[in-house]
């Protein structure tokens, strides 16, 4: 006779069931190096440090790694990459939008970086731990927990910059075969060279621009 077949783990609605997650995760939270236990379903803005957050991004390549160069091209640089093209799009954007663009992958600390293709077979469920991750990294660093449209799209947009970049210099994409095969309507930068990071300076990178972030977020609440 074959097993009983476990009952999904999301409702119509898409969102998370703690009855059937119980049954099919026991443990949902992670242990930090920071020492911190972040509950993956349930996550508490209090339980989040940008040093876990930066540790893991740096550590966590984008494209699955299959980019050019001896180092991987880390999420935490892809995110420091987003941030100066939200800059060039919008000259005289705030501090807040700033750092929202910069944590706008923060959730990849948790959940890695799953490229497009493997998304769409994971379906609803990653999607809603990472909206919830998200929304309470936000709110730990005083962001709101979710962005205007307008913020959105702007981020979008320099993700996918950012994104059509990389694949032309680093994943052996061509500029074609962007806009054909990855559906980016974003053109790459042509004024930019990216190079890939060893992990601890991609980490270092990242932190010094959150801190200096986080300095100008301070005085425009003074």
């Amino acid at each position: 006779m074959a097993p009983p077949v476990k009952p999904p783990i999301v409702t119509t609605a898409g969102h998370l069931r703690a009855t059937h997650l119980a049954a099919h995760a026991p443990r949902t939270w992670q242990r930090m190096l920071s020492g911190r236990r972040l509950n993956l379903i349930e996550p508490s803005p209090l339980d989040i440090e940008i040093e876990d957050i930066a540790l893991g991004l740096a550590r966590n390549t984008r494209w699955n790694g299959q980019t050019h160069g001896p180092h991987g091209w880390s999420v935490a640089q892809h995110s420091d990459l987003v941030v100066e093209i939200v800059r060039r799009i919008k000259p005289r954007a705030g501090a807040r939008l700033l750092m929202a663009a910069k944590l706008h992958d923060a959730s990849e600390y948790v959940t890695h970086d799953l490229i497009t293709p493997l998304k769409a077979v994971v379906g609803d469920v990653f999607k809603e731990v990472e909206q919830r991750l998200t929304r309470a990294i936000y709110l730990r660093f005083g962001l709101v927990p979710i962005l205007p449209p307008a913020d959105k799209a702007l981020i979008k947009e320099a993700d996918r910059i950012a994104a059509a970049t990389e694949a032309v210099q680093l994943a052996g994409f061509t500029a074609a075969e962007c806009r054909s095969v990855l559906n980016f309507k974003e053109k790459p930068l042509k004024d930019v060279k990216l190079i890939p990071l060893p992990v601890a300076e991609a980490e270092r990178v990242f932190l010094d621009g959150f801190h200096a972030l986080e300095k100008a977020i301070a005085l425009q609440a003074r």
